[in-house]
């Protein structure tokens, strides 16, 4: 394969961190919020107060692009040293982004029944750090693997 080629592709890992870990935290805000407006209109609906507190199921999915971004930085790092870690930021950036979704999903969940009860806040958020926590261990896993790489 032509080097010129692959050049071309040197960043795509890099970029890919980012990028698939912010496209998980838009489908994942985007749920949550969904769920989140539905829920308010369930409560205006009845007459009830609607609780604001719902926004932060709406935006717990946002913290997984920040951690896209630190990976990003860390391979831009060695892409300038010229070692592409195309698979890691592809990957790193996936799992990362289906963290997202899912946490936003189950924001989703914890958004209608926080509204209807009003309810089980504590708990709800707990299962929202369990998924984070799945983000967290890739980016700090990665971080360690690009850490040996580094001389």
């Amino acid at each position: 394969m032509d080097a010129n080629l692959l050049l071309q592709f040197k960043d795509l890992g890099v970029a890919a961190s980012l990028a698939f870990a912010a496209i998980g935290s838009a489908l994942g805000s985007g749920a949550a919020g969904m769920a989140a407006v539905g829920s308010w209109k369930k409560c205006f609906a009845q007459n009830k107060n609607a609780p604001f507190i719902l926004t932060v199921f709406v935006g717990a999915p946002l913290s997984q692009t920040i951690y896209g971004m630190i990976v990003m930085n860390a391979l831009l790092e060695l892409a300038k040293k010229g070692q592409f870690m195309w698979s890691a930021g592809i990957l790193c950036g996936i799992a990362m982004g289906v963290s997202a979704w899912m946490q936003g999903k189950a924001g989703a969940a914890a958004s209608d029944a926080m509204a209807e009860t009003g309810k089980g806040f504590g708990n709800y958020l707990m299962v929202l750090g369990v998924i984070e926590t799945v983000a967290l261990f890739v980016m700090v896993f990665i971080l360690m693997v690009i850490g040996k790489f580094t001389p």
